[in-house]
């Protein structure tokens, strides 16, 4: 085990290359390393600005840890949220869709709670679906790669109880100030949402009629300024749309239902307690 004196250099490493809970990760990276050889090169991939989540090969979500390989999409603390939004919306949900995958921690994550799902997954990036693979097999999902829906079976369609879409909403002009470990380390595809951030989100809204159940319900996270224009969006799309706030992970969730006649844009906000 190592002693105190290489858990405080570790720290100290760490601390210079600002970290900013650098006590914190030295702990995951000594206990993460077999060796002392094996810890060294976790220090420098880190201090060298790769994401914590990357060096360790995983991230916590919601309860589990996710595997995440370097170039994959680290899910998000905040997207919590999102799940327990489909929860509390879909609690007998039996066939979901984890689009925009990831590495596949939102269908995980859904699946961990609802029990005995159909859970599908799909992303174009191969890194991602290579991780989606991993993490969702203890569930029986399947993992799809291709451009959101063109990657799902056909036979899915009118199907989908609840839809998750951790879709990018960077505006393209904004990605250049986003945090090197997201801007350096993450795909472009994750995060470049086009010029006002909604362009992903326009095609799912407009897709997901035609996928999901009747009673079905689709959702996606965005930002605080994009919410009114996403609600538009999913409700020109012949979805019901609401936007649920958290204020303490400042996370906002569009969430669209299909109620079999079209229905008309509503909208409500609800701060999370």
């Amino acid at each position: 085990m190592p002693s105190a004196p290489c858990r405080s250099s570790v720290a100290a490493a760490l601390r210079a290359a600002g970290c900013v809970f650098a006590e914190d990760e030295a702990e995951l990276l000594l206990a993460a390393a077999r060796t002392p050889d094996e810890l060294a090169v976790l220090v420098d991939r880190r201090a060298r600005g790769l994401p914590l989540e990357h060096v360790l090969g995983w991230a916590e979500f919601r309860g589990l840890r996710v595997t995440v390989e370097p170039g994959v999409f680290v899910p998000r603390r905040r997207t919590e949220f999102l799940i327990e939004q489909a929860l509390a919306r879909a609690p007998g949900a039996s066939v979901v869709v984890d689009l925009c995958c990831g590495s596949g921690a939102l269908g995980a994550a859904l699946a961990d709670a609802l029990g005995r799902v159909e859970l599908h997954a799909a992303d174009i990036d191969p890194a991602a679906v290579r991780c989606a693979r991993t993490n969702i097999a203890g569930y029986g999902g399947q993992v799809h790669q291709g451009d959101l829906f063109d990657a799902l079976p056909g036979e899915l369609r009118g199907r989908v109880d609840l839809l998750a879409a951790n879709v990018p909403y960077v505006p393209t002009g904004e990605v250049a100030r986003l945090p090197a470990e997201a801007r350096d380390h993450e795909p472009l595809t994750a995060l470049d949402g086009g010029a006002d951030g909604l362009d992903v989100l326009r095609r799912v809204a407009s897709g997901a009629v035609r996928w999901l159940a009747p009673g079905g319900c689709v959702l996606v996270e965005t930002s605080g300024r994009q919410a009114p224009e996403a609600v538009g969006i999913f409700g020109g799309a012949g979805l019901k749309a609401q936007v649920a706030v958290s204020e303490e992970w400042s996370a906002h969730v569009v969430i669209g239902t299909l109620d079999g006649r079209g229905g008309q844009p509503w909208a409500s906000r609800r701060a999370c307690p």
